[in-house]
């Protein structure tokens, strides 16, 4: 698998993300290996904190909540997943697939050897994360799903999969051709079939020039200087590296003959029967998964009597808007939910 690797002077000075790289090695499922980065940072034996990122996104997304995260006594460890951050990226938009990156993931983990994890997931951290956690339900003891779904065409009946499918990928062939994140996002409101998160795959596969810092300035309500925007699109210099972020919204399992489907399904299956604890934090302003915490508090046994919170006035990188609030929300429930002795 051919790979660009973005040069380390790249990822110098860049504002309050001093931490140390760490690598491990996975396989490509080709015969080969892609170095994949994390971060590790936090007292060697204190709890383990995994922060998963989502599209376009990278580990630098965290850099608020790692301190606070550490001063409350947990080792965080935050990876960047491939096609992303200080990770390998895959040259092809074909490489990128869902289940290589729950793969990917579960080596990572394997090879840190982490146990009675709790999962922050947010985006596609989310998609990655919980497939990964209903797989290997023995590592992980507690979840929080911030801003994120896993989706599985609940509400297609199997005897319209074929024709709805048809349908949204007809639709998906008259949307146009978007430059920037503020006239899609206008297309996606605009669009009164509840194929909306369409303007976003579409966006992010054809726009002729997608910036990571872009996207983040304008999901964050254009709170981010000149300074951050540059670190946020720091791995991605050039057209090649951004194979990864132009493909992760092709793979969200949203159209119902996805390949995906099945496997989310049996995901559900195992949150459905999931007693460990279980959190939602969402912002109150996210078109994108506005909605989702619902299914979550309804379905996952875990999250009743848990105390889930709604961050005000934030949109969909809550790490970016609110990490104060959102690393308190983890904290206390953490707290409210210790190990088992």
């Amino acid at each position: 698998m051919n790979y660009f690797r973005t040069p380390d002077s790249c990822f110098e000075d860049l504002p309050d993300y001093a931490f140390e790289p760490n690598y491990v090695f996975v396989s490509d499922l080709e015969g080969d290996e892609l170095r994949m980065h994390y971060l590790d940072e936090g007292p060697p034996d204190g709890e383990i904190i995994l922060c998963l990122h989502g599209q376009p996104t990278w580990s630098f997304l965290y850099r608020h909540m790692v301190p606070i995260l550490n001063a409350a006594g947990y080792r965080v460890i935050a990876p960047d997943f491939i096609g992303f951050g200080r990770s390998d990226k895959p040259l092809q938009r074909s490489d990128y697939t869902y289940a290589n990156h729950v793969s990917w993931l579960a080596s990572l983990v394997d090879q840190l050897g982490l146990r009675n994890i709790t999962l922050v997931c947010q985006d596609w951290g989310g998609l990655i994360g919980l497939r990964y956690a209903t797989q290997a339900t023995d590592r992980f003891a507690r979840i929080v799903a911030a801003n994120t779904g896993l989706p599985d065409a609940k509400d297609v009946e199997d005897g319209d999969i074929k024709s709805v499918s048809e349908r949204m990928r007809a639709h998906y062939q008259t949307l146009p051709v978007y430059e920037e994140p503020r006239t899609m996002a206008m297309g996606m409101m605009a669009d009164s079939g509840g194929m909306g998160f369409l303007h976003w795959v579409k966006f992010c596969a054809d726009a002729p020039v997608l910036r990571v810092s872009d996207v983040v300035r304008f999901s964050s309500g254009g709170q981010l200087d000149d300074d951050n925007a540059k670190a946020y699109d720091a791995p991605f210099p050039s057209n090649e590296s951004m194979a990864g972020a132009r493909q992760f919204p092709s793979l969200v399992p949203i159209i119902p003959d996805n390949p995906a489907i099945p496997a989310n399904r049996e995901a559900w299956k195992v949150l459905e029967n999931w007693v460990k604890p279980f959190l939602t934090a969402f912002s109150d302003s996210d078109p994108v998964t506005a909605g989702a915490h619902v299914r979550f508090q309804e379905s996952v046994p875990g999250s009743r009597n848990q105390h889930h919170t709604t961050i005000e006035g934030v949109g969909h990188f809550l790490q970016e808007q609110a990490p104060t609030a959102l690393s308190a929300a983890i904290i206390e429930f953490i707290k409210d939910n210790p190990l088992p002795t």
